[in-house]
């Protein structure tokens, strides 16, 4: 079964990179759509860098997941990748991605998150080991 999207966990320490979307209006991981002619893995570093500024080619895959989306409701799978990264530079925000944070999941946050992304991002950091 091909895969339609690639999502990135990228850790610095305990703390996992977010980007607030906005047109889903929450915090979640870093990735999207793969292109026709690109491999999971492109995407992913595409991804990365069009919404989070990251430029991280050698990220490791960590598998892949398979879960069910609303509006419309339907089953999707998602290669995931992890790496580690230094908090770096200034984002700038665009059409896509409001905002970038560095999150350990205790500190309060603004905004809603994906808790289905928190869950994959930490699962994803075994990858790293």
């Amino acid at each position: 079964m091909p895969l339609p999207a690639a999502l990135v966990a990228l850790w610095h320490g305990d703390e996992l990179l977010l980007v607030f979307d906005r047109y889903r209006h929450r915090w979640e991981l870093p990735g999207g759509g793969i292109e026709p002619e690109e491999t999971p893995r492109q995407a992913a570093v595409r991804e990365l860098r069009e919404e989070s500024g990251y430029e991280m080619a050698d990220l490791v895959l960590a598998g892949r997941a398979r879960f069910v989306l609303q509006a419309p409701r339907r089953v999707e799978d998602a290669a995931i990748f992890a790496g580690r990264a230094e908090p770096a530079g200034v984002f700038t925000p665009n059409a896509e991605i409001a905002a970038i944070t560095w999150w350990d999941g205790i500190r309060p946050i603004d905004g809603r998150v994906q808790i289905l992304d928190l869950m994959l991002g930490r699962l994803a950091r075994a990858a790293l080991r």
